[in-house]
């Protein structure tokens, strides 16, 4: 931590300030980081930076009534108290639900790397890359990030973590004449970066993309590789939302206990699981294992307090705060999709003319789930081979109709941002061309 960023006792002070200018309860939230990004841009190295930052936000309630205040690195604890307390008088009340008497110092996760090793394994996939392909201009990004948790309430919860992720960003441009191709992938993990394996599979994708080739309108079966699938999760994670339920806006509200996509998906959430675990939520309530579709059967939606409260179930651990100044809302730290037996080969094997996605432009489907995306980077698969990258391409659906229908789930899952998923293939979906 940079000196004198902070003062250590700030959350202390401020939980103590708050109760004594009549607060009933309050909340301190403290995110602390530290941050080492390398760049390589046109494969060179261009940059490299240093930062460290503090947030701190105050939750209090007075007659019920919420009020919330942020502030960054030093303050004045007075300030951000009369803050609060003024937003407070403009809210209605409403029921005061924290989380009590626990401390824990959870144990630290992931290791921090120095300066010189992310260079040389920016330098590293640079090198590959230009090795097999010289005419490709690369650029990479590789940090190494060290944030610090800390929750403390005024019913005697105290508890913090802190994690170090790695993460690397790798990106290909490849021009041909008036052919401009862009192929990228990234990575995060904890304690080591798995570059080699970034590397490999950026050099498939331009290995794929050598030659072009021409895709017929119509409905056919579609592949999204694990970098692309999260857009096919993204409308289901929605759909799971206690939040959504509440409100009557998911159309999954009176699904519990019902079958509502294919027997082979199974989605759950892990604690332990990946880069993306945590070991308790921003309300300080602890994460858990918990399956969400079970084959196909819808069995929980995630909670916050507030609404797992009106659900009557409870919070399941994923009160989470969009921002420091936001208020806590059931969202998902990490998501993982059962995976199939058949290796991406396999999947594709069994097409006679279909499509490969691998990126897409674009937003996905919105909760009504009803999609219309363009392909950045997609093969066509014809008798079970990919033959040449496809151009001016669109594919359109309906993701809970597609996962009703027949879906088959590869053996490759990766991590693609927070959620762990399988190429996925689906079938009948619409493909328009330009060609």
């Amino acid at each position: 931590m940079v000196p004198g960023l902070t003062d250590d006792l700030l959350a202390e002070k401020l939980l103590d300030l708050a109760l004594r200018r009549g607060a009933e309860a309050a909340e301190v939230l403290q995110s602390r980081s530290r941050s080492r990004p390398v760049f390589f841009e046109a494969n060179r190295l261009k940059q490299l930076e240093s930062s460290a930052a503090l947030g701190t936000a105050l939750r209090l309630w007075v007659n019920g009534r919420p009020g919330l205040a942020v502030a960054y690195g030093n303050v004045d604890p007075e300030a951000i108290v009369d803050k609060a307390l003024a937003i407070s008088a403009l809210n209605e009340a409403e029921t005061i639900d924290l989380v009590g008497n626990t401390g824990h110092h959870y144990p630290n996760m992931g290791q921090e790397v120095p300066v010189e090793q992310l260079i040389e394994w920016g330098e590293g996939m640079i090198d590959r890359i230009r090795t097999a392909y010289p005419e490709v201009i690369c650029g990479v990004d590789v940090e190494c990030d060290v944030e610090t948790t800390r929750i403390l309430n005024s019913r005697g919860l105290d508890c913090r973590y802190s994690d170090a992720t790695l993460s690397s960003y790798l990106s290909a441009d490849w021009v041909r004449g008036d052919d401009f191709l862009s192929v990228s992938d990234g990575q995060t993990q904890r304690d080591s970066l798995a570059v080699d394996t970034l590397v490999d599979q950026v050099l498939q994708r331009l290995a794929w993309a050598e030659q072009s080739a021409a895709v017929e309108s119509g409905r056919m079966p579609v592949i999204f590789t694990a970098k692309a699938a999260d857009m096919v999760w993204e409308t289901i994670q929605s759909a799971l939302s206690g939040k959504r339920v509440v409100e009557r806006s998911s159309p999954w509200s009176n699904a519990l206990g019902e079958q509502m996509t294919s027997p082979r998906i199974t989605l759950r959430q892990d604690p332990a699981a990946g880069p993306f675990s945590c070991p308790f939520d921003d309300e300080g309530t602890p994460t858990q294992r918990l399956v969400f579709i079970d084959q196909g059967v819808v069995t929980l939606f995630y909670c916050d307090r507030a609404v797992g409260r009106t659900l009557g179930g409870g919070s399941t651990g994923n009160g989470f705060r969009p921002g420091l100044g936001s208020y806590p809302t059931p969202s998902l730290y990490n998501t993982l999709v059962q995976p199939g037996d058949k290796s991406l080969d396999q999947l594709i094997a069994g097409i006679d003319n279909g499509l490969l996605v691998d990126q897409i432009l674009g937003g996905g489907a919105g909760i009504a789930g009803d999609f219309s995306i363009n392909v950045d980077l997609g093969y066509r698969i014809h008798r079970g081979e990919l033959v040449g990258r496809v151009k001016d391409t669109m594919v359109a659906g309906n993701i809970y109709t597609a996962l009703k229908n027949s879906v088959e789930l590869g053996s490759d899952a990766d991590w693609n941002g927070s959620c762990y998923t399988p190429s996925v293939l689906l079938e009948g979906l619409s493909i328009t061309s330009g060609q």
